[in-house]
């Protein structure tokens, strides 16, 4: 094994931590149940020292003790042994540790420049991509994905004896007899649709899909506002609207001041203590709007990563798919929709939140007898049904039907729902204020 002293001036580089590592787990085979679960095989520089760990954990899993012996006779199993320093280098680890109660600092300083190195190589790789003669927004996307996920690395999670995880299932329990009623996901704001979602879920792709005029933007603007208002942090997109346009909306939904006051300026001494009062309540909720036209997956990935690293991010909201553009241009709009329903699922995985995507319906509810939508409605759909975890449609009786004893009222009607039950929650319609209400509070 060659001297390390020189290679160890590099800062991403520690030869000593790593030994010692290695050398904490030889006197003391217990310290690799925490070790294995900060680093891995890869995460050492040398090979000689991956060889080392990689038989180690070889020797864990199977049940066999770690020592001078075993570990000299597993890597001569797939090595010549003076490909990791010989028999004198392995002798001499666990001299090299100060003390083996230090092992999980030591493990911890080999992941910061196992991180370190993974920087240097992605800053390599973006300097490659770029002269590679990609867009820039793809050289852009290639190399915040990269950062991201490096910053995102974690520890793996490990066993737990079953006495601990009682005592922990114990106090959840005790919990939720505590707040009957409390769900997992993030809340829908609506007592109904809270019951049968379980409010929205951690990477679940919901899709709200309605005709013209049956207001699914204020639907989605409602769910961001209700979402805020329980401390969490939401993007809304908005590829139709002005930013002043949705504030006016939801501006309208917290002070019950009409949205057409809003809009021509007729308002009255009343309503300008409520604006001040609902403006004074809502700066304080995060919400965060982007009203770009045309934007693409790109861009709307890249702003959601940065937002998560600075701010933190929740939830997503898109008004609407159909105006998504496209980052490269196919045979058929319908493969670009399919593209895009796609790469939205794979960043409510990748961000960990849940992304609400409002989608426009073809024309066929006009011509059934039954105008409320179905799954086959879905306007170059395919691909979007497949991708998205809900599908939720919104229909107003009184659209179609003028005399109907429904008037004021949403159905909001889940036709697919991967993880429960499917079924229709009614909501009452505020139009003057663009707000939805559960008919319990109407």
């Amino acid at each position: 094994m060659e001297n390390n002293n020189q290679q160890d001036n590099d800062i991403t580089v520690s030869a000593k931590a790593e030994q010692s590592v290695l050398g904490s787990i030889l006197i003391d085979n217990d310290t690799i149940i925490e070790i294995s679960n900060i680093l891995s095989m890869d995460d050492f520089n040398y090979d000689a020292h991956k060889t080392i760990y990689k038989a180690m954990l070889e020797l864990y899993t199977s049940s066999k003790p770690i020592d001078f012996l075993t570990l000299t006779n597993a890597i001569k199993n797939s090595v010549n042994i003076e490909e990791v320093g010989g028999y004198e280098y392995i002798s001499k680890l666990p001299s090299i540790p100060d003390y083996s109660s230090n092992a999980v600092h030591y493990a911890k300083i080999v992941k910061e420049k196992s991180t370190l190195r993974k920087l240097v190589k992605a800053s390599q790789d973006i300097i490659n991509t770029a002269k590679s003669g990609k867009s820039v927004e793809n050289v852009l996307d290639e190399a915040e994905h990269t950062i991201f996920n490096i910053s995102q690395e974690k520890t793996k999670s490990t066993l737990h004896h079953i006495k601990d995880v009682l005592t922990d299932t114990y106090s959840v329990i005790e919990q939720n007899y505590k707040n009957k009623g409390s769900m997992t996901g993030i809340t829908t704001g609506f007592i109904d649709l809270n019951h049968i979602t379980n409010g929205w879920q951690k990477t679940d792709l919901i899709l709200v899909a309605a005709r013209p005029a049956t207001g699914k933007t204020a639907f989605a603007l409602n769910l961001a506002h209700n979402a805020s208002k329980d401390g969490k942090k939401v993007a809304v997109f908005s590829l139709e609207m002005s930013e002043t346009q949705l504030a006016q909306r939801i501006l309208s939904a917290e002070s019950k001041v009409e949205l057409k006051k809003l809009k021509t300026g007729e308002l009255e001494e009343e309503d300008w203590q409520k604006l001040i009062n609902a403006i004074s309540v809502m700066t304080k909720y995060p919400i965060y709007i982007n009203d770009t036209a045309g934007i693409n997956l790109l861009e709307i990935r890249s702003e959601c990563r940065k937002l998560k690293m600075q701010k933190g991010l929740d939830m997503i909201v898109i008004d609407y798919l159909q105006l998504m553009e496209s980052e490269v241009r196919t045979e058929s709009r319908q493969q670009e929709i399919s593209k895009i329903s796609r790469g939205l699922k794979i960043l409510a995985k990748e961000l960990g939140c849940p992304i609400i995507a409002l989608s426009q319906l073809s024309r066929a509810p006009e011509q059934r007898t039954n105008h409320r939508p179905m799954l086959s409605d879905l306007r170059e759909s395919g691909a979007i049904e497949q991708d998205a975890d809900i599908v939720m449609f919104l229909y107003r009786d009184e659209i179609y039907n003028p005399d109907t004893d429904k008037k004021n009222v949403t159905e909001v009607i889940l036709a697919k729902h991967r993880s429960g039950e499917i079924g229709t929650v009614e909501l009452a319609w505020h139009g003057k204020y663009q707000l939805f209400l559960s008919l319990e509070t109407y």
